[in-house]
């Protein structure tokens, strides 16, 4: 398990630029990630162990082009995937890395992360080598949990 804090260092460390050359990385038809152990609607305490789920492809690190694979990516607290101030951008560019995007570039598959009392929402998203999401996105549903 790694720290909120750790991973968006890490994050940042391994955030390779996104290649803009307009090719995207097909995703297999069935893919799906998804959250293990939290639904939306759930009430849960602080700091929650986030575990991620995905099947139908295998998990390698950013910057391994490796063909059914991808990374995982944490939003939090922002519109779903390419709505909202990031659109389409981060659909064909990659996800930024930020307090509301974290990185999962070294293979990770859970993080523990601190919330603040009240409602957020979590989206899981795969991206490719480049931290580019696949054609068509793999993404989970967005989900609302209330931190006490």
């Amino acid at each position: 398990m790694m720290r909120f804090a750790a991973a968006l260092s890490l994050a940042a460390t391994l955030a390779l630029p996104a290649l803009a050359d307009g090719h995207l990385t097909p995703a297999p038809d069935g893919a799906e990630v998804y959250f293990v152990g939290i639904a939306d609607g759930d009430t849960v305490s602080s700091p929650l162990i986030v575990r991620f789920g995905l099947s139908g492809m295998g998990v390698a690190p950013a910057g391994v082009e490796q063909e059914n694979t991808g990374h995982h990516h944490l939003l939090i607290d922002r519109p779903a995937l390419g709505e909202g101030e990031y659109g389409a951008e981060e659909l064909e560019l990659g996800i930024p890395a930020d307090d509301h995007h974290v990185h999962f570039g070294g293979g990770q598959t859970e993080v523990s992360i601190e919330l603040a009392p009240g409602s957020h929402t979590l989206q899981l998203v795969l991206g490719d080598h480049g931290h580019v999401p696949h054609d068509p996105p793999i993404a989970s549903d967005v989900i609302t949990v209330t931190v006490e």
